[in-house]
């Protein structure tokens, strides 16, 4: 069947220029806005493309400096020139939409995936990912790949958020100038997920993927205004991601407002030969779907806070104070809506970080504050990474001579004076590991995980008060959700200032809806409600439309 043509849909061959005009403003258009101007003529996928590039060079390269694009894509422009005459559709969603994918995600064209790391320097993929195999047959242009924390902050004890020995430092675009002594942000960009949150915060492109473990979506999006799914493990196939721990990674969007990430999710949610675990996932027809301002009422949203209880108030208790009134104002307009606000702790059986969950690891980061004092790494991620990298690098990895962990340590430490910036004692680790996940330890250790922070943690929890989501202040639920493997969706909830006592500009604060397995339509629609009710995301100042 022929596809659908702009001429098709009647409208004015003139529209089909590569110059035609832009007048979105792309620092802070939603992407349904944008595949609304691409379907009514107003913009050209390679017009559109080349504006975002423009923006690249202006901000990203130049000006603040921002880097959170790690490398362009050679053939973006060509690509986006094959879809000026497509425009989305029920069939491709994305047809000319300009997205950034995460350097740890395979593409199998001519960019590199390394993850950050100079040891996977010029190391490409066998083939594409799976999501970006969907992003593509969506029609999504593949614009390039984002800056990352190196290997997903898997390398090293306190690795600074965003910075990669390949890439180099990430900016936060709210407070871009602001470094410390160390050449470190004061705000932090968040991480590891922090040039996908950063280009989109900045308008560098419609919409990114970054990747999770366990807070690396969720932490970039709450530092710089975004919507973000960290999606069910699952729901979003691993195939072809640099790995930290299968047993916890995935895949999700990072976007402006909610109804876009509902849009990327539908595309990426899917089925997958290659990845086992998405065989048993569950979603419905269309995330977008009943997306209402009236979705909160009668909701039961559960608060972890119980100030009778202080000791235990473990996710509220010590925020600071313009966190806790963003906090405060959040649960107002939870209330306002109609929902239920149950505020009662999490049970100090659902914390994290039981026997035998974390291994002892001395931090030898030369310029960490902590340098020479143990570290407690989760044990799942050191064994799990060994053998998951070493699969990477076996099945999907080419053009490098990096064939297993073991490589790319001796790679590291034979090159430290330029790799190892902030060491890698968490590969070091790591790669002691047997890397077959036969030791009782990586057995007894997941098990307790899942012990802690599902049957005992979100379960027990969401069961005893009878709740559809738990409110999270910013990203401090990451762990308890990753570590079940369960959802959160994250909106923007306000803004703060200060890191550590010192002054800074303010920055955007995000509040967390997380759920049980599977529940990400019933997360969108409650974040939805929230989000149209407060219209909290305001874009960072100095980065105007060119």
């Amino acid at each position: 069947m022929k596809k659908p043509s702009r001429r098709d849909a009647g409208i004015a061959a003139a529209a089909l220029s590569a110059e035609a005009p832009i007048t979105l403003k792309l620092d802070n258009a939603p992407m349904s806005d944008i595949a609304h101007a691409l379907a009514s003529g107003q913009v050209t996928a390679t017009a559109l493309t080349k504006s975002y590039l423009g923006r690249i060079e202006a901000y990203d390269r130049n000006g603040p400096a921002l880097n959170s694009v790690r490398a362009l894509n050679p053939d973006a422009l060509g690509i986006a020139s094959k879809l000026d005459d497509k425009i989305p559709s029920a069939r491709r969603p994305l047809a000319g939409i300009p997205i950034l994918v995460k350097d740890n995600i395979a593409t199998g064209d001519k960019q590199p995936t390394t993850a950050g790391s100079l040891a996977l320097e010029g190391a490409s993929a066998k083939r594409d990912a799976t999501v970006v195999k969907l992003l593509r047959k969506a029609g999504a242009v593949i614009l390039g790949k984002a800056n990352l924390t190196e290997f997903a902050n898997i390398l090293a004890t306190d690795m600074p958020a965003g910075y990669s020995s390949l890439g180099g430092q990430v900016k936060n675009p709210y407070a871009p100038a602001l470094m410390d002594d160390r050449g470190i942000p004061v705000v932090p960009p968040g991480g590891s997920s922090a040039g996908s949150a950063v280009a989109v915060a900045a308008g560098l492109c419609a919409a990114s993927i970054g990747t999770e473990t366990s807070g690396s979506l969720l932490y970039p999006a709450s530092q710089n205004g975004l919507v973000t799914v960290k999606p069910t493990v699952g729901l979003v196939s691993r195939a072809g991601i640099v790995p930290i721990a299968h047993s916890q990674d995935t895949a999700g969007p990072m976007t402006r407002t909610v109804r876009d990430a509902a849009m990327l999710l539908n595309v990426l949610a899917a089925e997958d030969p290659l990845d086992p675990a998405t065989q048993r996932q569950r979603r419905p027809a269309d995330y977008t779907a009943d997306l209402a301002t009236d979705a909160m009422k009668g909701a039961r949203i559960g608060v972890p806070s119980d100030p009778a209880d202080p000791l235990n108030d473990r996710y509220y208790g010590k925020l600071p104070p313009r966190s806790a009134k963003v906090m405060a104002d959040a649960i107002k307009v939870l209330e306002d809506l109609g929902a239920a606000i149950v505020r009662a702790n999490m049970p100090t059986s659902g914390w994290i970080g039981g026997p035998g969950t974390s291994m002892n690891v001395l931090n030898r980061n030369p310029l960490s504050r902590n340098r020479g004092n143990l570290a407690a790494p989760p044990i799942v991620f050191l064994y799990e990474l060994k053998r998951d990298l070493n699969l990477y690098l076996r099945d999907w990895a080419t053009n490098t001579e990096m064939k297993t962990m073991a490589d790319i340590v001796a790679f590291n430490e034979a090159n430290a004076e330029t790799a190892l910036r902030f060491g890698q004692d968490l590969f070091l680790a790591a790669n002691m590991t047997r890397g077959d996940l036969s030791e009782r330890e990586y057995k007894s250790a997941r098990a307790m995980d899942l012990l802690s922070a599902k049957t005992r943690g979100m379960d027990a929890y969401m069961n005893q008060h009878k709740l559809d989501a738990v409110l999270f202040p910013g990203a401090a639920g990451c762990v308890i959700s990753a570590k079940a493997g369960y959802p959160s969706v994250m909106v923007p909830g306000g803004f703060i200032s200060g890191v550590d006592d010192k002054d800074t500009p303010d920055y955007p604060l995000g509040v967390t809806f997380a759920g049980r397995a599977w529940s990400e339509h019933k997360l969108l629609r409650l974040a939805y409600a929230y989000e149209q009710a407060t219209n909290m995301r305001k874009p960072p100042a100095g980065l105007p439309a060119l």
